[in-house]
């Protein structure tokens, strides 16, 4: 009987063990307590290990766009209120265009500056104004952005790397990733290369639970999730959003906004907040939401069709307003009535800061070379990774290597040959910086949009990312100069000296490089992926223009003579002319003839200089168009809008609405409960 009840006993533990590691939190969500942190870190961990319990209360929010003369065109929120609580999970719903998104930026500070905007309210954490909280936020927006060749654990490990503590061992580092792998469905994948549009990798739900695992790295308080759903299948949806819904039951405080969920989805929200063209229509737990779902009906299509307008015909237009009018007056008068009679937009004791919540960055910074060395190593494997851009770039140096080899076919010594060898040599100025240049500025905005999140939550400095960037590229970025040289040089019978090609392959590799870096500056500069694409190339036209070749140096018109002096196609031009001319006799069957290449380089303006120098000054305009990518990375780092208190205006229109909410509320509930009875009959 004793070994029975022993044997029962285990088992008993056991099961219990096994349910807590299943379904309790677990160590994912917080990074292994460090005894020395624990005292100057109070708020590394919650009670018991767990986060920091936090509760958002925000009021009378307006968003308002703005016309060319200051007036309101639009609101794009108009006085919202509410409240997210800690373990419960939030789900912002309504139509499109109804102020969902716009609501989840201002809540999470991300709402894009922009002069045309004027954004008011309250918002505090807690009771205290956001801008004494100091609590970590988690921000997932719906593009998920990775760099492509690596795997999912390389990519979760270096952001560990980037964001825990210094004091965190190897191990508890790797023990960290492999919690946080398990607990979001990603072991299956953890070593598969996350993928783009170019390589296949891994599905959409797991990069959206990989955006997810990435900003609980730091284990954030507060979760905001921006159409976590959007662009998944029904299966991958919901099982994003039992991920989201396990995060608030470990005690997190999770915000989404989401359009139009499934009802197995909608099962999953705690609480909802309805918008409709940005009033709030409801707020409160999804499952007592008073509008009476009929039975076997999706509630958020319910829901959706109560609150979006019927444009099928005018008097459905003008019924469905109607009705969307009275739910907003029937919440607000709400609303108005507890704000009356609570301290939310102005407790006591606090004074509102008119400054920003923000992501809380981390605070142990690795220092310089710490970051560099990580960077170089991710930079490096995702240019060497990059398998079908290096195949792409591979074949076309072949393949233009072989067509221009081609048409200047084993050039040789007569005079005709000079025009001949000047034309080969601009072409090959010309086809290496646009080459390089196109590839930069077809990657580097995505890239941008990347380093920009990841510098945002404070993971790395500017200078390590750009320097880590610039050596691992210059591996692969001199291979393809080397390819096409080596092909081109036999071919067309340049100057047969060992040592003038070696100075060739130096000259369109350093152009190469400078080509590439003026390719980050307008990356940095465009907005976008196309807009980069339109820009790279005009502004490289005007440099080949002044290149050289097109237009004697001599003969350009003084208030143009600057741009030859910053061309990298001149520069390159030159250095190759005169690594090729010189020293070459041609044949001479006139007296007026061009006899040697020193005679060739005088006449087109291109002698009376070195090699060396033309590298040097490919060199300086290299590192100028890297001083200009930082500052213009630097620059344009994201802004956002700030919150003001309201107006005293507006708080006197407020305190008006509150005193009248009272007396019509009791009646205007009566008409729609009856005008609802009326929807639900019909």
């Amino acid at each position: 009987m004793e070994v029975r009840g022993l044997g029962q006993l285990l088992a008993a533990l056991a099961a219990a063990l096994f349910v807590r590691a299943v379904a309790g939190p677990g160590p994912a969500l917080l990074p292994p307590a460090d005894d020395e942190d624990s005292d100057a870190d109070p708020e590394a961990g919650g009670e018991g290990g767990g986060v920091p319990p936090v509760t958002i209360r925000w009021a009378r929010i307006t968003c308002a766009l703005k016309n060319k003369r200051g007036d309101v065109a639009r609101f794009l929120l108009s006085n919202v209120s509410g409240e997210a609580k800690s373990g419960r999970l939030l789900a912002l719903m309504g139509p499109s265009g109804s102020g969902k998104t716009t609501l989840l930026n201002v809540l999470a500070g991300q709402l894009t500056a922009s002069p045309s905007l004027h954004l008011s309210g309250f918002l505090y954490i807690n009771g205290r104004p956001i801008s004494e909280g100091g609590y970590k936020i988690a921000y997932v927006r719906q593009e998920d952005l990775f760099f492509s060749q690596l795997t999912v654990r390389e990519t979760l490990s270096l952001a560990a790397e980037l964001q825990l503590r210094r004091t965190l061992t190897p191990e508890r580092k790797e023990s960290y990733v492999n919690d946080l792998l398990f607990r979001l469905g990603l072991v299956n994948c953890a070593d598969s290369i996350v993928g783009d549009a170019k390589v296949r990798g891994i599905s959409g739900g797991e990069k959206k639970r990989l955006s997810l695992a990435c900003e609980l790295i730091a284990s954030p308080s507060i979760i905001f999730a921006d159409e976590p759903t959007t662009g998944l299948d029904a299966f991958q949806a919901e099982k994003v959003m039992e991920t989201l819904r396990q995060l608030a039951e470990d005690g997190h405080t999770v915000i989404c906004s989401i359009h139009q969920p499934r009802g197995s989805v909608y099962g999953k929200f705690d609480d909802i907040v309805l918008l409709s063209e940005g009033e709030v229509i409801y707020m409160g737990p999804a499952k007592e939401e008073p509008y009476h779902c009929p039975d076997h009906v999706n509630p958020a299509e319910f829901l959706a069709d109560l609150i979006s307008v019927d444009y099928s015909s005018a008097e459905s237009v003008q019924s469905s307003r109607k009705r969307i009018e009275n739910l907003i007056e029937e919440f607000s008068n709400k609303v108005a009535i507890t704000e009356s009679n609570s301290s939310l937009t102005n407790p006591e004791g606090s004074e509102f800061s008119p400054k920003l919540i923000q992501k809380s960055t981390t605070k142990h910074r690795r220092g310089w070379w710490r970051q560099f060395r990580l960077l170089f190593k991710r930079a490096w494997m995702q240019a060497f990774r990059d398998g079908p851009t290096n195949k792409v770039r591979a074949r076309m140096s072949v393949a233009s290597a072989i067509i221009f080899g081609s048409v200047f076919w084993r050039m040789g010594k007569t005079q005709t040959s000079i025009q001949d060898r000047m034309g080969l040599l601009q072409v090959t100025a010309i086809n290496t910086a646009m080459a390089a240049l196109t590839k930069t500025v077809g990657v580097f905005p995505k890239e941008r949009a990347i380093v920009d999140r990841e510098r945002a939550k404070g993971s790395y400095a500017l200078g390590p990312y750009l320097s880590s960037k610039l050596l691992a590229e210059i591996p692969i970025g001199a291979a393809f100069p080397l390819i096409f040289g080596s092909i081109l040089y036999p071919m067309s019978k340049l100057h047969p000296t060992f040592s003038r090609f070696a100075k060739f392959c130096g000259i369109v590799t350093v152009e190469s490089f400078a080509a590439s870096a003026m390719g980050l500056t307008v990356g940095a500069m465009a907005p976008t992926t196309e807009a980069a694409m339109a820009l790279g190339p005009s502004l490289m036209t005007v440099f080949i223009v002044f290149g050289g070749y097109y237009v004697n140096p001599d003969n350009t018109p003084v208030i143009f003579r600057w741009i030859p002096k910053v061309s990298l196609i001149r520069w390159a031009f030159q250095g190759l002319c005169i690594n090729e001319f010189k020293g070459l006799q041609f044949e001479q069957q006139h007296s007026y003839d061009i006899q040697t290449g020193e005679q060739a380089l005088e006449r087109f303006s291109l002698g009376g200089i070195r090699i060396a120098d033309t590298l040097v000054a490919q060199g300086r305009i290299l590192m100028f168009w890297y001083w200009l990518t930082y500052l213009l990375l630097k620059k344009n780092r994201p802004k956002y809008q700030q919150l003001l208190p309201p107006s005293e205006e507006d708080q006197n229109k407020q305190q008006v609405k509150e005193r009248e909410a009272a007396p019509s509320s009791q009646h205007l509930g009566m008409r729609m409960r009856g005008s609802l009875n009326h929807a639900a009959i019909k």
